[in-house]
């Protein structure tokens, strides 16, 4: 078998697809997309196409090696989104030639279900979601404008209400993140943390820039909350310092940025040996959903799955949630296809990230 073709497309909202076609007829897919850099990633596809056309697409992890290390500038998030996506769509090819669903060559199934998380910030949302089976939740800071870097006790106060009344509503069962996408400071996290402790949230999601090892680790040491980061880290290479200095004990890798399904079953392995568990980020479509579940499925340390649509208006068979979890998909390789005639009226966008500012004196604001 030989590779043939890359195709990429912009998909609405915001999504970049990836077809890799083979002389055998079978195709490929995968979502090599960075949130407002589709564009760009579709041209970094494209140059990785002069290396894969002519080669056999099942020998998965030996192109991923080729195309990562013969780059010799490494990693990256543009490089390493292209990559992920071209991963996911080998792997694909290299299910459907076996005729077996992806998690079956990493070991076969490590649970018969797959845990959704929903993303619910007010009560009635998290009450109408709970009466359809959901028991896991995220939110947002809520502390009515974006933080400043030393907050006052209103805005802490304010944040801590919100996140009470969500807990009122869900009950003590029920699990409740809370997301501090990286957009808090850590003198300022530090004070919503303590402030959160007795409401109990599942984990705290990037409670200060990613980058900053060092200072994510004093706040986890400091907490007895779950701190949780991933989604802009990239590689085992990039996660190994966060385990080693237990600066997170959930880890939220992308499937779409860091490097893959394989590159990311390796970072599950590295998690638990610390003891730490994986809850894939996925704010993605249906490709990256898919790419997702075969790896939730054949991990020991994975929690619950983030996701933002299960693939109605772009799959044939759209995956179907019930009692919050998602059933083992069973077709071969991703176990989805496109539906092409839909996405039909669904192809382009020009999809850019938000642009924030402080409201007190106009300067820039991360989002």
């Amino acid at each position: 078998m030989k590779i043939t073709k890359l195709e990429t497309f912009l998909v609405k909202p915001r999504w970049l697809f990836l077809k890799i076609h083979t002389d055998e007829g079978l195709v490929g897919l995968g979502e090599p997309i960075l949130e407002g850099r589709a564009k760009t990633c579709a041209e970094a596809v494209a140059e990785l196409a002069p290396y894969l056309i002519g080669k056999d697409p099942r020998r998965v992890v030996h192109h991923w090696q080729a195309m990562y290390r013969h780059a010799f500038y490494r990693g990256g998030p543009i490089l390493t989104s292209a990559l992920s996506g071209v991963e996911q769509a080998l792997w694909d090819i290299a299910g459907r030639a076996l005729g077996v669903p992806i998690y079956q060559l990493f070991g076969g199934p490590t649970r018969d279900r797959i845990r959704l998380y929903k993303h619910a910030g007010e009560p009635q949302v998290i009450k109408e979601w709970m009466a359809k089976g959901f028991t896991a939740f995220k939110t947002g800071v809520a502390g009515g404008r974006p933080a400043r870097i030393v907050e006052n006790k209103a805005f802490v106060d304010r944040a801590v209400a919100k996140f009470a009344a969500l807990r009122e509503a869900a009950g003590p069962e029920a699990d409740i993140a809370i997301d501090f996408h990286g957009a808090i400071s850590p003198q300022t996290a530090k004070l919503l943390i303590k402030a959160l402790e007795p409401y109990q949230p599942m984990f705290i999601e990037e409670p200060c820039q990613c980058q900053n090892v060092d200072v994510l680790a004093e706040i986890a040491h400091g907490t007895h909350l779950p701190i949780a980061t991933g989604e802009r880290v990239f590689t085992k290479w990039g996660f190994r310092e966060i385990l080693e200095k237990h600066a997170a004990s959930i880890l939220q890798p992308d499937l779409c940025h860091a490097g893959g399904i394989h590159e990311t079953h390796i970072i599950a392995g590295m998690a638990e040996a610390y003891y730490a568990a994986i809850a894939p980020h996925n704010p993605l479509g249906p490709i990256s959903l898919a790419a997702c579940l075969q790896l939730d499925a054949s991990i020991p340390n994975f929690i619950a799955q983030e996701h933002t649509t299960l693939g109605e208006g772009y799959l044939k068979t759209p995956f179907v949630a019930k009692n919050g979890c998602i059933e083992l998909p069973t077709g071969p390789g991703l176990g989805i296809e496109l539906d092409d005639d839909a996405l039909e009226g669904r192809l382009d966008h020009d999809w850019r990230n938000p642009e924030s500012y402080q409201p007190d004196d106009g300067s820039v604001v991360d989002w």
